[in-house]
């Protein structure tokens, strides 16, 4: 009911949490409406329903415009962006399983080969959308019979309409050896990258060919990819207990309030709440 006001009033708020009887998903249920999620990709699987307003979806195919009644399907490593499509915002549920879980029910129902991966970016189905809703609040009710059962039915049904083999994006020739040579440098020297130029004379190219093929790749060029990079390493941080100043340094931002601008905008809530959250102390974050 207070989330509801809230929207009412044109207020963001956001809640991204995980519940430890569903391992293996994070749960995001938020109203957005000035907020805009920049170029950015996820590990495992988004499984979105848009319950309020409309959502806007940058995808590398095209814009994705989804209202209430539609689902959100993003495989992992798609890089996309999202902002509002309207001016009173959005409101969704989404749920972030994991390439363990989605595999385990794809397994269940047989019949998918390979690694499954959604085969539509966003459909209309307003009981799928329900039954995601509802996942959420029997999850924050501590329901885990009803949240699993949910959770796993909402899965299967997606994957059983919408999915087939996961696409894998490939780049011909040298460009992809160098794209994968650059990623893993920046990997490893997160803290203190190279530039872009020292990054390429280290790997035998030019400056201009290196960035060619990454974009290509990873769908972002390297210094995108290395701030969503380094999000997600301080999330990995946060989820084992190191405070937010200590992650900021870690990964390699220059102070914490650098790591909270960068973590807000791609996470969707700062990284003071999220912490909170996995600590079990948080409540509904304020925006």
């Amino acid at each position: 009911m207070a989330d509801r006001a809230q929207e009412a009033a044109g207020r963001e708020w956001a809640r991204h949490w995980q519940y430890a009887e569903l391992p293996g998903l994070d749960l995001l249920r938020a109203h957005y409406v000035r907020h805009t999620f920049p170029r950015h990709a996820h590990d495992g699987y988004v499984i979105a329903a848009v319950t309020g307003g409309v959502e806007e979806v940058g995808l590398p195919g095209g814009i994705v415009r989804a209202g209430p009644g539609s689902v959100v399907l993003i495989n992992p490593e798609v890089p996309h962006t999202a902002r509002a499509g309207v001016p009173e915002g959005w409101a969704y549920a989404t749920l972030y399983p994991s390439r363990e879980l989605i595999a385990e029910v794809a397994a269940e129902i047989g019949g998918l080969r390979g690694t499954p991966g959604f085969t539509a970016d966003h459909v209309t189905d307003p009981q799928t959308s329900y039954v995601i809703t509802e996942v959420h609040r029997a999850a924050e009710e501590g329901n885990a019979l009803a949240a699993d059962t949910l959770l796993r039915g909402a899965v299967a049904r997606m994957l059983t309409r919408h999915a087939g083999p996961l696409p894998a994006r490939t780049v011909r020739g040298a460009g992809a050896v160098g794209a994968a040579a650059a990623r893993a440098v920046l990997l490893e020297r997160m803290a203190r990258p190279p530039s872009l130029e020292q990054l390429a004379a280290e790997l035998g190219t030019s400056p201009f060919a290196l960035l060619r093929a990454f974009r290509e790749r990873y769908g972002m060029p390297p210094h995108t990819w290395l701030t969503d990079a380094r999000v997600r390493r301080a999330r990995a941080l946060l989820d084992e207990g190191t405070t937010p100043a200590e992650a900021a340094v870690a990964v390699g931002f220059t102070d914490q309030p650098h790591l909270n601008r960068h973590f807000t905008r791609i996470v969707g809530v700062p990284p003071g709440a999220y912490r909170r959250e996995r600590s079990g102390g948080g409540a509904a974050a304020g925006r």
